[in-house]
């Protein structure tokens, strides 16, 4: 038994002696790395297999391009190693993936270089570019990097634009890249951040600016806060809604059914008194006020928050009953006209 035993031993370092005095004087022992990252533009021998001395690095070829990756297979790794003088052999499931990193160009820093060439063309400075769909090229993560635009082309009236891109950046190859897309219009909208109930005075917190494309904004919206700030609307207005003119009317300055300071002046003679106001009024507006003694009804005009003004010797325009309401008698006079 133990004959039978021993040759079998003796064979796997009979085969090992065999192959060191088969393979060249140069030849090292290698193994392949199962990954490896290549930062630079160049793929060394030392990316495929470890233990490669700086001494005996050779450059194999070009790296991938930035953000991509490529596979390299046991039979391309066997011819490597060979003619590299390696001590490997493939057992046939071995394969290197190498990865490059990278960024994909930003879109913003896309249509900065754009804008700055399309701009003497005639571009809109507000306008929005429109770029086709689909991922931008890859440059390398901490690259030096420029854009040139070569060929501009701007349509002022259709608003296309073409272009192509120039991508330069060290330690890629330089890129062109066509393209072409359409600068759409924007012009300045007023939208509320909150809702609006109607008949309140609406202030300038209540409001923001944005800009919509110029097919979604209808006739007569609000496009700036000083068009808005200091009115009221007729209709409640939703949050991110736009402000629309025609739905605004002057902030009133006297609420229905307030108290109110009536002045009266004549010359260097003041008087005033207490009355109560009928309906609601902007500033400057007539609004009819009742003295509450005499329940007889004046017109006034509003000149400021609880403040009205009425003509020295006024005649009373109505006289309330008793048995009336004072709305009923305002509506009754307005409707004897």
């Amino acid at each position: 038994m133990r004959q039978a035993v021993v040759p079998a031993l003796a064979m796997p370092l009979l085969f090992l002696l065999l192959l060191a005095l088969a393979l060249p004087a140069a030849a090292q022992f290698a193994a392949p790395r199962p990954e490896a990252v290549v930062e630079g533009p160049e793929v060394r021998l030392s990316h495929l297999f470890s233990g490669i001395p700086p001494a005996r690095d050779p450059v194999l070829g070009p790296a991938p391009p930035p953000g991509q990756r490529i596979v390299i297979e046991a039979p391309q790794l066997a011819v490597i190693a060979r003619q590299a003088g390696l001590a490997w052999r493939p057992s046939g499931t071995e394969r290197v993936v190498l990865e490059r990193p990278g960024r994909a160009l930003d879109r913003a820093e896309v249509e900065a270089a754009l804008r700055a060439a399309l701009e003497p063309l005639g571009l809109d400075p507000q306008a929005e570019l429109e770029l086709p769909p689909g991922a931008l090229p890859a440059v390398p993560p901490a690259a030096s990097l420029r854009l040139l635009v070569e060929q501009p082309a701007f349509d002022a009236a259709s608003g296309r634009f073409s272009a192509t891109l120039l991508v330069l950046a060290d330690g890629a190859p330089p890129e062109r890249l066509r393209l072409a897309g359409r600068a759409a219009v924007m012009v300045p909208v007023v939208v509320a951040v909150r809702r609006i109930p109607a008949g309140r005075p609406i202030g300038a917190a209540d409001l923001r600016e944005e800009r919509w494309r110029a097919e979604r904004v209808r006739p007569g919206m609000a496009a700036s806060l000083a068009e808005v700030a200091g009115r009221q609307s007729r209709r409640p207005i939703g949050e991110g809604q736009p402000v629309v003119l025609s739905d605004l009317a002057a902030a009133s300055v006297i609420s229905r059914n307030e108290t109110v300071t009536v002045e009266v002046e004549q010359g260097a003679l003041a008087l005033t008194l207490r009355g109560r106001a009928l309906a609601d009024a902007a500033l400057g507006e007539a609004v009819p006020v009742m003295n509450p003694s005499s329940r007889a009804v004046i017109e006034t005009i509003a000149i400021g928050p609880g403040r009205v003004r009425a003509a020295f010797g006024a005649a009373p325009v109505a006289t309330v009953p008793d048995t009336q309401s004072p709305t009923a008698a305002i509506a009754a006079r307005l409707a004897n006209r």
